[in-house]
């Protein structure tokens, strides 16, 4: 195959990247300093200046996590390291005489795994159709998603929402670099998925992006994943705890551990946690701190938030993935029971009858889902639509091996879509026969909205703005269609609820 480097000029240094398949990569340039050492734990630094070409051909490191979670490919696993904090660039071979849009992705995980490497996120299907496309890494899980800045001592700093951080010096080196790519530094859109959608969100309350990005897109993020400096607190005592340490003692262990040692550790914590969760899950943001002063959909409902305009969506079956992958969310009657038990009565009768055939089996998953996802969605829409431009969305299309199988339209599936996935020969065999046209025809859709929105901040005139008088939705399947406040009962059911009731 035959490859030619490609060499830009950016502030710190020039970086070498390879063109193949219509467009220009460059892997792993450098954001920051590698937060390593007396780094850890601490805000993430300007990046520094290099002499000469940087080779940007391949991926570096992923940040530290299970290793099970780093395969590239059969037998094929990513390195992982601390010296994580990179993106990765791709745009169209043809250059466009004005400055492209420019699409940032963050991947989700939990806040506990992933990586910009993953080969579905490669985003060269996007670039093709005319923007410069960007994917970070962040620091994830014990080194980067749980806030220990309450174990902090009069020797040791350790600073909270460090992954959020991360983003924004990500989204800080797009706004110095990107017009050297093609780029245009004034039309930057945030898009992720999962964790991911949900830093999007959150990205929205955070005072430091402020004017870093045009536009935002939130692709099912999760519910229940901001916690207070307390709730946070707590956990940071229980993971010194599980480390085997004081707490006095905590902040120079911390320094010291292995990075491994403290991905287990953080697992156990999360074992631990499943039975008496605090409100919150034990890794995500932290609220009412300098850096995040407001939850997010309270800083949305008050007109706090950046109004820039939004799209916020989720699957129709989010819940179906995690009746057998990642048991965490509650899909069966004795784990929502538990997930209610600390409500009133009639709050916990409002939200089970808002799901006929509770407590049978698919009704637990359709109310497992709506409570991890749904909630967050419909919050977010609430709120945020009230300042700026809101686009709701229900991802419903399944191609039928993922009916066959159970899954349906679950929790990642409008990933496909949104990568063109289906075109590819792994595509493809997710697909039967028939449904080949179909899968193409959802994602040239769903592609051609978030790229309009990635220029416009409309995503097509055909599909209403989200507001309180109508709630409109765009239904994304084999023949795309708004509806209007669909599951109302649902969305209403789950009004005021917070994980911090129990």
């Amino acid at each position: 195959m035959h490859e030619h480097v490609v060499r830009v000029t950016t502030r710190s240094g020039t970086v070498e990247g390879f063109t193949r398949d219509g467009v220009h990569r460059w892997r792993s340039i450098p954001f920051a300093q590698p937060p390593v050492g007396p780094l850890r734990y601490r805000a993430p630094r300007p990046v520094q200046p290099w002499r000469g070409v940087r080779y940007c051909h391949g991926f570096g490191n992923c940040a530290p996590q299970q290793r099970m979670y780093t395969a590239l490919g059969v037998g094929k696993y990513q390195s992982m390291g601390e010296d994580c904090l990179t993106l990765n660039v791709t745009t169209p071979k043809r250059r466009r005489d004005e400055p492209m849009p420019v699409m940032v992705f963050i991947h989700g995980g939990g806040y506990l795994l992933g990586s910009s490497a993953t080969p579905i996120y490669d985003g060269a299907a996007l670039a093709r159709k005319g923007c410069v496309y960007v994917s970070v890494n962040y620091r994830v899980g014990a080194l980067g998603c749980l806030d220990l800045s309450s174990l902090s001592t009069l020797d040791v700093t350790i600073e909270d929402n460090l992954f959020l951080r991360d983003l924004v010096m990500a989204l800080r080196w797009v706004r110095d670099n990107i017009a050297e790519f093609g780029g245009d530094p004034d039309n930057v859109t945030i898009f992720g998925e999962s964790a991911g959608a949900q830093a999007v969100a959150t990205l929205l309350a955070v005072p430091a992006a402020k004017g870093l990005f045009a536009q935002a897109i939130s692709e099912s993020p999760a519910s229940g994943l901001v916690g207070t400096p307390d709730v946070r607190a707590e956990y940071a005592d229980q993971f010194a705890g599980l480390l085997g340490v004081d707490r006095e003692a905590a902040a120079t262990a911390l320094l010291s551990a292995r990075p491994a040692e403290l991905v287990n550790t953080l697992d156990a914590l999360i074992k631990n946690a499943k039975t008496g969760m605090l409100g919150a899950f034990a890794v995500g943001p932290t609220s009412g701190t300098d850096y995040l002063p407001l939850d997010p959909v309270e800083a949305m409902r008050t007109g706090t938030a950046h109004p820039v305009p939004l799209i916020i969506g989720n699957n129709a079956h989010e819940g179906r993935l995690f009746t057998r992958w990642l048991k965490l969310l509650p899909t069966n009657e004795a784990m929502i029971e538990g997930l209610l038990g600390g409500l009133e009565v009639e709050q916990r009768e409002r939200i089970t009858s808002a799901y006929p055939g509770y407590p049978d089996e698919a009704a637990c998953i359709r109310l497992g889902g709506d409570f991890a996802f749904g909630t967050a969605a419909w919050q977010i829409a609430e709120a945020h639509s009230i300042h700026a431009p809101t686009y709701r969305y229900r991802y419903d299309y399944a191609p039928r091996p993922f009916s066959w199988s159970g899954l349906g339209a679950t929790h990642g599936t409008e990933l496909f879509a949104v990568f063109d996935v289906y075109r590819t020969r792994f595509g493809s065999l997710l697909t039967a026969a028939a449904d080949g046209r179909s899968a193409r025809r959802v994602s040239d859709d769903v592609q051609t909205r978030w790229r309009e929105f990635s220029r416009t901040g409309v995503p097509g005139d055909d599909w209403p703005a989200y507001t309180h008088a109508d709630r409109a939705v765009m239904v994304f399947d084999r023949r795309s269609h708004v509806l209007y406040d669909p599951h109302a009962q649902r969305r209403e059911a789950w009004h005021g609820f917070t994980l911090a009731a129990w």
